[in-house]
């Protein structure tokens, strides 16, 4: 919904404008993207030590996330922020597009630090199995998020500036509340707030195959944006209204993805193998089912939603066969989604950021053959249907070759993999 909002009231800005955020936000979400193991990995682990029976020790396990992800924001916002305008060159865009791909990139480094607070603080509480807290606040977040656009951008006539700037105060606002609740659940359970260096150590080791799979998967959609700001502007826009669409349903399908990884965990921390296969291939088939719900919807549609985020007729009408495209993939996506999820929840990583390798080897010079050699007018089309056999499906076979057997079902408090934890006292 951030990503929604953000698209929708920039978009009425102009197509430069948009064009700005696609870039921008695509070199954003690729630094937040490899961080994804802090809600991700914190979500297992915490669950396999709920499951074994120890809250003060998954809550120890949540505050060294917390604490990981502070210094990794810090370090990234650090790095990147003199880097802005050279990463934002990289893509080779127009002089319009560049300027506001740039301003909108140097204030939104701003606000790293608090999306990796809001991932790590979200992780744990999935991982206590409580949905209910990162829901209100997503809500809250969001319908501030708008607001704060809508007024920045428009009342006070900032433009792009203000829609990063209102975006940065909302995911402050929204980390502040989570961490409120994580640290109140650790004065509750006994469990230390102060920084335990071996635990942030232990957790960016656990990290690092989930860095290495999600390193593969943005390298994957980078070449995506890449690819589309070769095609002109009005490419990448439309491209950047895909992708942001995509992402919002990715988002939905990955619901049950965000179970899998705690119920997995969970499960796995008691022993019980039978009960995780089952779960597990029942959330695979609710995955599919949720997909193809998605794709028709998405195709009924399609029409219709270009017209909510920018008043380019050239982009609306290119949108439309690109997510007809894109939904058509949407099944293979919700089974995707929650074979990632099952995996990540049962400590898998080294085999996910091996899968990732093959999947960026195979897509890449699909993806690249698909730009150069389409004829000009559907040639994002033909990008986008390179991501859906090239990269879905080639996840697809990765993820479900695995899932077949019984390697990753390891039970216990720990998964394979992770090193064994020392509670602090």
């Amino acid at each position: 919904m951030f990503l929604l909002a953000d698209a929708a009231i920039v978009g009425h800005l102009g197509t430069p404008e948009l064009a700005g955020l696609g870039i921008a936000g695509a070199i954003v979400q690729t630094a937040v993207g490899l961080c994804v193991f802090l809600a991700y990995g914190t979500t297992a682990s915490v669950a396999r030590q709920i499951g074994a029976g120890d809250t003060r020790g998954a809550l120890s396990q949540g505050i060294d996330g917390l604490w990981l992800a502070v210094l990794i924001g810090i370090a990234t916002t650090a790095v990147a922020l003199p880097a802005a305008g050279w990463l934002v060159g990289l893509f080779g865009a127009d002089a319009a597009v560049t300027e506001a791909a740039t301003t909108y990139l140097r204030i939104a480094l701003l606000g790293v630090t608090p999306l990796l607070l809001m991932l790590a603080a979200t992780g744990v509480l999935r991982g206590l199995q409580d949905t209910r807290t990162p829901l209100v606040v997503a809500v809250v977040g969001n319908l501030a998020n708008v607001v704060l656009n809508v007024v920045l951008v428009y009342g006070l006539d900032l433009g792009i500036a203000g829609s990063a700037l209102g975006t940065d105060l909302a995911q402050l606002g929204s980390a502040a509340a989570l961490v409120a609740v994580v640290v109140a659940a650790c004065r509750r359970a006994g469990a230390p707030l102060r920084p335990h260096l071996p635990g942030v150590r232990r957790a960016a080791h656990a990290g690092v195959a989930l860095v290495i799979r999600t390193l593969t998967l943005r390298a994957s959609l980078l070449v995506m944006t890449y690819a589309a700001a070769t095609l002109g502007a009005t490419a990448t826009a439309t491209h950047q209204l895909a992708m942001t669409i995509w992402t919002f349903l990715a988002f939905a399908l990955d619901a049950i993805a965000i179970a899998a990884q705690a119920i997995t965990g969970r499960f796995l921390g008691v022993g019980d193998l039978r009960l995780t296969r089952e779960v597990t291939d029942r959330m695979v088939r609710w995955g599919l089912w949720s997909g193809v719900l998605s794709g028709l919807l998405l195709a009924a549609l399609s029409p219709l939603l270009g017209g909510l985020f920018t008043p380019d007729a050239a982009v609306r009408d290119l949108l439309v066969p690109v997510l007809l495209v894109a939904a058509l993939f949407q099944p293979v996506a919700g089974v995707v989604f929650v074979l990632d999820g099952v995996l990540i929840g049962a400590g898998d990583g080294r085999y996910l950021a091996w899968g990732g390798v093959l999947v960026l080897g195979a897509f890449a010079p699909v993806a690249w053959a698909a730009t150069a050699l389409a004829p000009p007018g559907p040639a994002l089309a033909w990008l986008w249907g390179s991501f859906g056999v090239a990269f879905m499906g080639s996840r697809a076979v990765v993820l479900l070759h695995r899932s077949r057997g019984d390697s990753w079902m390891v039970p216990g408090g720990r998964g394979a993999g992770v090193p064994a934890a020392s509670t602090p006292t």
